[in-house]
């Protein structure tokens, strides 16, 4: 089967491009660069902007499935910018399964367009979604989200996932930052011991092709949505420390109030306002109220529905990890010599 994966050259949409290669079936990567990796793994790889229906239309052309992960993420930014993307783009993934008659859309969406900014402690599907966001981006997936609900049925079958905190070989998000904050000093972490999930890419990429498959088998899922994450809570700062140290990075962190942390990021805000800066706070509203809040859910819908189960540990993952970190600096040694 041709599946079009919007986003193909990200993270996540790389591991699902390889993922359906690997089982036989033929991906078809849409995203604007190059990626040249997927290329030379003998993936078709469709470039184009999500934002153009157009661009859509020539990508999705032939194919019998999406999976639809291609997104704008950040704590901070132009809400115009997040809704094009996120909205936009996936209003013309809609449009464009409608005009090619394709019957079956994955939509790669997030935990956080649940999260009310209090602790969720085994948090299910029921978790309603919040009256205000403090940030553009949980809200504009949220918009997403209920538009690709809305859609299924006469002729279209969706189901939605809400990966959290995807993590492995190859982040180009959530490392590279925690990795950044680390080498400029101590961490400061307003809940250091509250409980949050995180989910490897394999399980997430895996659960992407599960409930692809399960949109033909499984009426239940059909315009529903899913909580997927490794289902092993852990501590914030252990898993911060637990990832830094897998790459090689000694992480400092120290305990900060809640109330400091939303303060400092309500004035970073407002001096990055006034002084009209292009990149992103080192804190937000948002991010604050992330930090400083418990966030694991309840994945027994996305077991029985879709059959999804975390195959690779948290334990195995992060020695996955740390092999990967050597064999990055081995090879960078050797380029060197």
């Amino acid at each position: 089967m041709k599946i079009l994966v919007t986003g193909g050259g990200g993270f996540l949409g790389q591991e699902i491009c390889h993922m359906l290669l690997a089982q036989g079936d033929e991906p078809v990567a849409f995203q604007r660069g190059e990626a040249r990796a997927l290329a030379q793994a003998g993936i078709e790889v469709r470039r184009g902007d999500i934002g153009r229906l157009q661009d859509v239309l020539a990508a999705a052309e032939g194919c019998e499935a999406v999976i639809h992960t291609a997104g704008k993420a950040g704590a901070w930014g132009d809400a115009q910018l997040y809704r094009a993307v996120n909205v936009s783009g996936t209003q013309n993934v809609l449009q464009a399964c409608e005009a090619l008659g394709i019957q079956r859309l994955v939509f790669t969406s997030s935990p956080s367009v649940a999260h009310c900014g209090g602790d969720i402690a085994g948090g299910d599907e029921s978790l309603p979604y919040p009256r205000h966001y403090a940030a553009p981006y949980p809200q504009t997936k949220a918009a997403a989200e209920q538009l690709v609900m809305a859609a299924s049925g006469s002729g279209l079958n969706t189901v939605s996932l809400r990966p959290h905190l995807v993590w492995g070989p190859g982040d180009n998000q959530l490392l590279p930052r925690l990795v950044e904050r680390a080498r400029r000093g101590t961490l400061r972490l307003p809940g250091a011991d509250k409980l949050i999930d995180a989910t490897y890419i394999y399980n997430a990429a895996r659960a992407h092709l599960l409930a692809l498959a399960a949109l033909d088998n499984n009426e239940a899922c059909h315009g529903k949505t899913y909580f997927i994450s490794n289902g092993e809570p852990w501590p914030q700062a252990k898993i911060i420390a637990a990832l830094l140290n897998a790459v090689g990075v000694n992480a400092d962190i120290k305990p900060i109030a809640a109330g400091a942390a939303k303060l400092a990021g309500i004035l970073a805000e407002s001096w990055w306002r006034l002084s009209q800066r292009d990149d992103e706070p080192p804190v937000t509203r948002w991010s604050a109220e992330q930090l400083a809040t418990a966030h694991w859910y309840d994945i027994s819908a996305a077991r029985k529905d879709l059959g999804y189960e975390p195959v690779i540990s948290m334990a195995e993952g992060l020695k996955r990890l740390a092999q990967s970190a050597e064999n990055a600096r081995l090879a960078d040694d050797i380029q060197t010599k």
